[in-house]
Parts: structure tokens; sequence; C-alpha cells
């Protein structure tokens, strides 16, 4: 969560699959984050093995302490960490989900961190994670650089809206929520092995969540945790190839393409996300000014937004119907 309090040096992250994953890299976990734009059976099958949901949604101080019918639960002895300070919540959220799955290859830094902070309480593991220099480098990498400041200029002040990410998984049988902003984690009902298991649970409690929101409100996102297809696509496409299932091999090529070609839109993101591109945006405004094709460029960009609001709208209708 963001806010005017003292960040210790941990920048705004985007709620981004891209810098999610790259994030899961730098930390040595062989895992990706997709977005998640329903909820229904046939999307988070498809997404399978998933480990956790990473929701983000805007925070509202009246309702922090609102469990959405779940209840604290102490004694928790999984992984739980509290934010201490502010911009961490989404490095903290997606530790507060590695911390609880079981057997997870991870980096020797990360194997160390989760190893050190073993049996403390909540505040003491969040003190001790924000403290880590490299994990907060690992986490800044990705952030959007600050390109402009306001201060000393006079103007007024305007307070933001503040969003924060939790994460939901399974723990010992039952869906926990855990939230670094709570005192501790929250327990959801328990959940049955068959079918679509503890996603079912999960579905109900964020879609109740959800409905907490005023229809065709944007104030959330949802991130799926989940092991990288990509492995297991390739080890298919070399048995079908074996076998002559040419049929078969074609499908699963061009779900390996697909795969690719995102991982490199990501990379292309990521990398844009490294650089401070003020000085070209103040060059290009210049430039069009001088050749008074300004104010027609400011007509087009509102009009492609008010497009792109209105096509986000109706995703979050048809996430609401289902």
């Amino acid at each position: 969560m963001s806010g005017d309090d003292e960040s210790s040096g941990w920048q705004l992250t985007e709620s981004d699959p891209g810098v999610f994953t790259e994030l899961l890299k730098s930390l040595g976990v062989p895992f990706i984050v997709d977005d998640l734009y329903s909820l229904d059976s046939d999307s988070l099958s498809a997404l399978q093995p998933l480990h956790a949901l990473i929701f983000l949604f805007k925070w509202i101080p009246t309702s922090s302490d609102r469990n959405s019918d779940g209840n604290y639960d102490p004694e928790f002895p999984g992984f739980f960490a509290h934010q201490v300070v502010n911009n961490a919540c989404a490095t903290l959220a997606v530790l507060n989900a590695l911390g609880n799955i079981p057997s997870l290859p991870m980096g020797p830094q990360l194997a160390e961190l989760i190893s050190f902070t073993t049996g403390m309480d909540p505040q003491t593991r969040g003190l001790v994670v924000t403290s880590a220099d490299w994990l907060r480098q690992a986490h800044n990498t990705l952030s959007p650089p600050s390109a402009v400041s306001l201060d000393g200029l006079g103007l007024p002040r305007k307070s933001e809206d503040a969003y924060h990410f939790v994460v939901y998984l399974p723990v010992m049988g039952a869906l926990y929520e855990l939230d670094g902003l709570k005192p501790h984690a929250v327990r959801h009902a328990a959940f049955s092995e068959e079918g679509e298991g503890w996603l079912k649970t999960a579905r109900e409690v964020i879609e109740a969540r959800i409905n907490t929101y005023p229809a065709g409100a944007l104030e959330f996102s949802l991130l799926a945790l989940r092991e990288d297809p990509l492995p297991t696509l390739q080890s298919q496409l070399q048995q079908y190839r074996t076998a002559g299932h040419l049929e078969a091999a074609s499908e699963i090529t061009a779900r390996i393409s697909n795969e690719n070609s995102k991982r490199e839109r990501w990379a292309f993101e990521n990398s844009l996300r490294r650089h401070n591109h003020m000085g070209l945006v103040h060059a290009l405004l210049v430039a069009l000014a001088k050749s008074g094709k300004l104010a027609k460029a400011e007509e087009d960009a509102k009009k492609i937004m008010s497009e792109r609001i209105e096509k986000k709208k109706a995703v979050g209708e048809d996430m609401d119907e289902d």
C-alpha cells in the first residue's frame, strides 16, 4: 500500500504480471504470474497448477478490519509477515505466498531469509523482510522511475487513493487470506480436495469481496501465481512429435508460441520501466506544440483513453456476471 508515510526506500509497484514474474525470476522461483480476468472454472483450470491468487484492491481505512467472513488465526504456523513500511505490499504478498508452498525451489537468498525468520512473530518477520537490501533492490528495479517532483512549488497536496495487495492460498486444508496490514492470518472455510478444490472457496470469498464495490467498479485486479507452463508444454511437444500426433503437436506449438510472445512483451515493458523517458516526452511535446499538432494529439489521446476505460468496464461487468 502507498501513502504519505515514510516508505524506507521502497517504491510503488504496478499490478502487472510481467513485473511479478520478473520478481519471481530474481528470487530464483520457477513460477510465473498471469492476469486473471474471470473466476469461472474454465479460466482457473487453464492455469493449473495454480498455487495462489494475488488480489489488488482500493484500500479503505474504515473497512481494514473486515475479515470477509473469515476468522483470525493467531496460531497460524506458516509464513506470515506484517507490512511495516509503505509501498512494499506487492513483494510482501508474493513472499507470504511463496513461504507457504511446500518444497518450493528458490534462490539461496530467499531460502536463507525464510529460514532465518522461522518462528518469528509477523511484526518482527516484516521488519526483517523489509530490511533486506537485496530484496528492496529487486523490488525497486521494476518500479517506474520518479520522473517529476512538485515539491517546493507551493501546490496543494492531494491525497491519492491507496491500493493494497493481499494473497489467497490453501494452507492445511483451508483457504487463508494473508494481508500484511492485519494482525493475524485470516482463515476462511475448509475445502474439499475433489473437483476445483481450494479455488472454489477462493472464488466465493473473492466474489463476495468484489460485490462490496459499486457495479462496474475498476478498483481491483486479480493475478494468478502458477507454475511455468513452458517446460511441460515443451515436453508434451516432444512426445507428440515422437508418436507422430501431428495435430496435437501443432496445437502445443501454437501454445508455446503464445507463451513466448507474452514473455517477449513482458521483457520489453520491463525494459521501459527501467528508464526515465521524461526528457523524450518533453521534447516530443515541444515539437508538437511548435508544429501546431499538440491540440489534436491531446484529443486523440483522450479518445483512446476513453475507449480503454470502456473496454475495461466491459471486462469488469463480465466478471460480475460470471
